[in-house]
C-alpha cells in the first residue's frame, strides 16, 4: 500500500454523495441554518458527528496538530476537543505524540477508507487515460470525488514539465470555485446541489453572491461547451476544466479536471485542444465501466 493510498484512506471518513442529472438552478436560495435542524433530529448523535469532524480536519500534508488547531478547523470548544481527541486516541484513531503533545491519525482510520478504497477501481482503469491527457497538455489531471463542501483528489497524472500544479492524491479544493466542483455540481441531483449551496451561503454570505455567479456560470457553461472552466476563480494564476460522471456501482459522482499554471495553460488550450480529449477520456472511461 502506497503513502498516497495511506493519505486518501484518512480522507474518506466523510460521506459520499448522491447521483442526478437535472441542472436546474433556483432563482433564489433562501438560507435555512443547519444546527437546528440536527437538533431535531432524534437519530442525528452529534458526538459521534464531532469525533468524526476531528478526524476529517486532518489534511494531506498535516504533520501533527494540537487541540487549539483542530479546535479552530471544527470551529469547537477547545475544551470539548480535549475529551474527542483523548477518546479517539484511545480507540486507535489518533496517536498522540508525547514530545509535543499534538495528534496524528492513527492506524485505525486505515480501517475506515480501506472498503471504499478497493471498490475505487476506476482509479486503475482511469489512471492511463489521465496520464495520456497530462503528457499531452503538459498539465495535471486530477480524478476527484465530493467531500462536503470540498472535492477529494483520489489520483493524479502529472506531465514530466517540471511546472505543472503539485496537489496530492487527499488534498482538498473548493467544490463551488474550482472546475471539478462546478462539474461536480452540473451533474448531482438538484436537491444535493441546492443543499451545498445553502451551506456556502451560511458560511461566508459577503462572497456568496460571486460564488453563486460562478455556479451559474458553471452550469451554462457544461450545457454549452460540455465541461466546466475555472480560469483564475480558484487561484489567479491557475486555469482547468473539467467533466464529471457516474461509475455506477454505488460509488458516488466523480469528476476529471485538467488544470496548470495560467501562463503554461491558457485559456483557448484548454477550451480548443483539451476539452475534446477530456470529453471523449470520460466517454471511454464510462464505457470501460459500462455505463
Amino acid at each position: 500500500m502506497t503513502t498516497t493510498d495511506t493519505a486518501l484512506m484518512a480522507q474518506t471518513a466523510a460521506g459520499t454523495a448522491a447521483a442526478g442529472s437535472d441542472l436546474a438552478l433556483p432563482a433564489k436560495t433562501v438560507v435555512r441554518r443547519r444546527e437546528p435542524k440536527r437538533k431535531e433530529d432524534r437519530h442525528f448523535v452529534t458526538a459521534l458527528a464531532r469525533g468524526l469532524e476531528v478526524l476529517s480536519c486532518f489534511r494531506s500534508g498535516d504533520r501533527a496538530l494540537g487541540n487549539q488547531e483542530i479546535a479552530q478547523r471544527c470551529k469547537l470548544p477547545k475544551s470539548t476537543v480535549s475529551r474527542l481527541t483523548s477518546t479517539l486516541t484511545k480507540l486507535g484513531y489518533l496517536i498522540q505524540i508525547e514530545e509535543s503533545g499534538k495528534y496524528r491519525l492513527g492506524t485505525a482510520t486505515l480501517s475506515l477508507g480501506s472498503s471504499v478504497l478497493a471498490r475505487l477501481d476506476v482509479r486503475q482503469l482511469a489512471r492511463p487515460l489521465m496520464q495520456e491527457l497530462a503528457d499531452y497538455s503538459r498539465a495535471m489531471v486530477s480524478l476527484g470525488t465530493r467531500d462536503r463542501l470540498s472535492m477529494l483528489y483520489v489520483e493524479n497524472c502529472r506531465s514530466s514539465s517540471a511546472l505543472t500544479l503539485s496537489q496530492d492524491v487527499g488534498s482538498r479544493i473548493p467544490i463551488t470555485t474550482s472546475a471539478m466542483g462546478r462539474a461536480y455540481l452540473a451533474v448531482t441531483s438538484e436537491r444535493e446541489r441546492n443543499d451545498i449551496m445553502e451551506r456556502v451561503q451560511e458560511y461566508d454570505e459577503q462572497a456568496w453572491p460571486a460564488i453563486r455567479d460562478g455556479i451559474v456560470k458553471g452550469l451554462e457553461d457544461y450545457r454549452t461547451l460540455g465541461c466546466t472552466c475555472s480560469f483564475g476563480d480558484l487561484q489567479p494564476d491557475v486555469n482547468g476544466i473539467a467533466v464529471a460522471f457516474n461509475p455506477g456501482g454505488s460509488l458516488p459522482i466523480m469528476a476529471i479536471s485538467c488544470a496548470g499554471p495560467a501562463f503554461q495553460i491558457s485559456r483557448d488550450f484548454l477550451l480548443n485542444e483539451a476539452r475534446p480529449r477530456l470529453i471523449e477520456m470520460v466517454h471511454k472511461l464510462e464505457s470501460s465501466l459500462g455505463r
